[in-house]
């Protein structure tokens, strides 16, 4: 799981555009300034690029926080 969050961090300083993001698996929305609904639209797409998996809507609308999002990733991977 080191390597996924690892490159999610990756991803979310490219998307927000912020070197201090650090995320873990409880980092929600509410933790970084810049994530609203519009920004959450891009982060999937790179999230999904990056690690060459698909989420579903049900997947997208229904993350709570990070560590789903990794959890799922993992699940594909």
């Amino acid at each position: 799981m080191d390597e996924i969050y690892e490159r999610l961090n990756s991803v979310f300083r490219d998307v927000f555009d912020d070197d201090s993001i650090t995320v873990n698996e409880d980092t929600t929305a509410d933790d970084i300034e810049d994530w609203d609904s519009l920004n959450h639209i891009t982060l999937i797409d790179a999230v999904e690029s990056e690690f060459g998996v698909r989420f579903t809507m049900g997947e997208v609308s229904g993350m709570k926080n990070v560590g789903e999002m990794a959890n799922i990733i993992k699940e594909r991977m």
